[in-house]
């Protein structure tokens, strides 16, 4: 009796914990699953205990123990995560931002107190109320609604994060059939539910109860049966993330352009603004020679070595990819994340390190957290991430004296594939290779002309590297602005009028647009250069381009001048032809002949005294003309004579042929000829279909009569000379109405070529 007493409680923990499981596969640990565990199996245990009590009094005291629970669940779960601050703090910003921060955060969710305060106390309740009604009133059914209902609310939160929970939702049907089959409720002291009664009402009592039990687990076995095969059908399908109708965390303006900081830092270069140590946990395997052109893979300089070497570590502040033409903008879609980031596979042709920085805020505002590319783990801050440009944020903002530790893999591409290395190209890129409408006519033929003589990306980008870092000088006190104006002040502006002199901004931002009008993808970065030990002060604070490369990751470019070069004039390699050449002038005509005359031969004799070379053309072109249209006016009136003479001339029998040959040479003219073999009425059939293609209106709706045309051609030929002169004058008329409907349907080109066609001419 005592194992069948269990067999509820039990099911009940078993499907409250299985919310757990269900939710524990998008965790980074497996700490919320037995944080929920615990939360399942104290709520059960607590109404076993307190069955004796007044209904009233459980909820009160589960309640309590509730509280205990959930508050050493968030102390244990700030502790893994090496969060800051007191119980009490943590908690109350974890009550506060609860929901909105489970549904934000970053795929692994850090076990922290906010992504762990929901679920635990989801479970304490759901465990209770479940508790209560099986327990109580012997409702079985009814008691697993909330452990159900915690379980689907898991696999909503998860959604297509995580594979489909197949052996968990068995699980959970199996846990729920054995509660089923086992009778709740306390047997009364002298062991059997129906002692007392007679013998004939205990028999008939028992059999309820087992009809009872039995109907229970038939109408969930029925259930099965009947859903079971549209639940397989929707195992496939990928469900809804919850998280598209959460607004991830936003960001100021200062924190979504910072290269708009560059020059503001130039003009106070003692500032500090961080304190830095690095540790490199491994050095890269496979290094390479350093990249010519000042370039460095991923932000460094291809030196490495340690920070002891003197060698410098590039600090991310942020990756800037969209441009409008007015501002470059990171674009980050940032989500919560907790001390563990999701990890991306790296490049192909690449080697990783890892490097361990501690970093200590001093005066850097803002909300942009620096980390050398690419972060994995961040601890001692909470963060934001956007893994596709792997920029941190901390939505509260930084504070001087905030300290977090953060351990990149920073990847070293192999230099000596950079010459042959392709650029990616599709919908998959097209971000970083979009050109912003609007740009300069000069700043798109410089780009052309820099490409003209390299064919190869990594050959484009060293060109445009080495043309800024050769024709223009860094200036600590030129004007922010990266707009297309700014760049063209930049580029092309007098270098007395403060042209061809910028900062890191204008060098960068220049790049990046060159790059993408010469189909290189291309972002602009926005950090620190440091040596990896001391204080990082404003004037570390700089910009450079990178590009994407096939197989090799992003490439950083330094297109900064050496200190030791004089830049040359923009003007010496960059003269653009305008698009449209003007005309060249005509030499003015020589009003005294030259001192000693070159001879000129004339085109027609080797004396020089024929006609001048113009008067030659001109005089040929004019004759030309002429005799064209000398040409056309003699047929013009072959044509007419002909027409005259074939519906004017000779007896009535021949006028009505004439006209008839009229028709005919029209059809062939609207390139619907008629062929010899046909009989008349033929003919005069495919010439009212003709005009009827032609949709020739006619203003009375009547259609010039060519059968009866056709009547009289018959006519002429069975009955010569029984046609009289009035018929002839109809069949004039006929025919000429006719031909001038067809001719009105042509273009108005084919209509003056209709008239000068020399075809009618050469038949018979």
């Amino acid at each position: 009796m005592v194992v069948r007493a269990a067999v509820v409680p039990l099911a009940l923990i078993g499907l409250t914990a299985l919310a757990g499981v269900v939710l524990g596969r998008v965790y980074a640990d497996d700490l919320l699953t037995w944080l929920v565990v615990g939360a399942a199996a104290g709520s059960v245990l607590v109404s076993v205990a307190a069955r004796r009590l007044p209904s009233w009094l459980v909820a009160p005291v589960s309640v309590a123990a509730m509280a205990g629970w959930t508050l050493w669940s968030l102390r244990l779960a700030a502790a893994r995560a090496d969060l800051p601050g007191d119980l009490l703090t943590v908690g109350a910003d974890a009550a506060r931002n609860g929901i909105p921060r489970l549904l934000t955060a970053m795929i692994p969710v850090e076990p922290t107190p906010d992504t762990v305060l929901v679920p635990v106390v989801a479970a304490w309740l759901a465990g209770l109320a479940g508790a209560e009604v099986a327990l109580r009133t012997g409702r079985v059914l009814l008691g697993y609604l909330p452990a159900a209902g915690l379980y689907a609310a898991a696999l909503y939160v998860v959604g297509p994060n995580a594979e489909p929970a197949i052996g968990a939702t068995l699980a959970f049907v199996a846990v729920a059939a054995v509660g089923l089959a086992a009778p709740s409720g306390p047997p009364p002291a002298a062991g059997d539910p129906v002692a007392g009664l007679p013998r004939g009402v205990r028999a008939a009592v028992r059999l309820r109860l087992t009809a009872t039990a039995a109907l229970g687990v038939a109408l969930v076995v029925g259930l099965v049966a009947l859903l079971s095969p549209m639940i397989a059908g929707q195992v496939d399908g990928r469900p809804v993330d919850p998280r598209r109708y959460v607004e991830p965390p936003q960001v100021e303006t200062l924190d979504e352009n910072p290269l708009i900081r560059i020059s503001g830092w130039a003009l106070h270069p003692e500032q500090k603004l961080l304190d830095v140590s690095t540790v490199r946990d491994g050095t890269p395997t496979g290094g390479s020679s350093p990249i010519p052109g000042g370039i460095a893979p991923d932000g460094d300089d291809a030196s490495g070595g340690p920070d002891a070497s003197g060698s410098s570590v590039r600090i991310r502040l942020a990756v800037l990819s969209d441009y409008d033409g007015v501002t470059w903008r990171v674009g980050a879609t940032y989500r919560n994340a907790g001390r563990i980031l999701p990890a991306t596979a790296p490049a192909r042709d690449s080697t990783v390190e890892t490097i361990r920085q501690e970093i200590t805020v001093a005066e850097l505002s803002g909300g942009l957290l620096p980390a050398v590319a690419t972060p994995r783990e961040v601890s001692g801050a909470r963060v934001a991430y956007d893994p596709e440009t792997g920029t941190l944020i901390r939505p509260e903002g930084l504070t001087p004296g905030l300290r977090y530790t953060v351990t990149s893999a920073r990847e070293r591409p192999d230099n000596n594939l950079l010459a042959t290395a392709n650029v990616p190209a599709g919908e998959e890129v097209a971000r970083v290779l979009r050109v912003a409408d609007g740009a300069p006519d000069q700043l798109r033929r410089l780009a052309t002309q820099l490409a003209e003589d390299n064919g190869a990306p990594y050959a484009r980008a060293t060109a445009i590297e080495q043309f800024l870092a050769e024709h223009y000088r860094v200036a600590a006190d030129a004007p922010s602005g990266h707009a297309y104006p700014n760049l063209g002040f930049f580029l092309f502006g007098p270098r007395n009028g403060g042209g061809q002199e910028g900062t890191s901004e204008q060098f960068a931002a220049a790049f990046a647009v060159l790059g993408r009008l010469s189909g290189l993808p291309t972002r602009v970065v926005v950090g620190f250069e440091s040596s990896g030990r001391g204080p990082v002060r404003a004037g570390d604070a700089y910009a450079w381009p990178e590009v994407l490369f096939d197989g090799l990751g992003w490439v950083a470019f330094d297109p900064l001048p050496r200190p030791d070069n004089e830049p040359r004039p923009v003007e010496e390699d960059f003269r653009p032809t305008p698009d449209d050449p003007p005309p060249s002038e005509a030499p003015a005509p020589t009003v005294e002949p030259t001192a000693s005359p070159e001879p000129v031969t004339a085109a027609d004799g080797p004396d020089g005294s024929g006609v001048s070379t113009p008067v030659l053309v001109a005089g040929g072109s004019g004759g030309l003309l002429l005799l064209v249209g000398g040409v056309l006016l003699a047929l013009l009136a072959m044509r007419r004579s002909l027409t005259r003479a074939r519906l004017s001339r000779g007896d009535p029998g021949e006028r009505i042929a004439g006209a008839w040959r009229e028709v005919t040479d029209a059809l062939r003219l609207a390139g619907r000829p008629v062929g010899d073999d046909l009989a008349a009425t033929e003919v005069a059939s495919r010439a009212r279909q003709a005009l009827a293609d032609a949709r020739v209106d006619r203003p009375d709706g009547s259609v010039p009569g060519v059968d009866d045309l056709a009547a009289l051609l018959n006519q002429v030929a069975f009955a010569p000379g029984a046609a009289t002169a009035a018929q002839a004058d109809r069949a004039g008329a006929v025919a000429t109405a006719y031909v001038d409907g067809l001719r009105a349907a042509r273009p108005w080109w084919r209509r003056l070529l209709w008239s000068v066609h020399p075809g009618p001419l050469r038949r018979r």
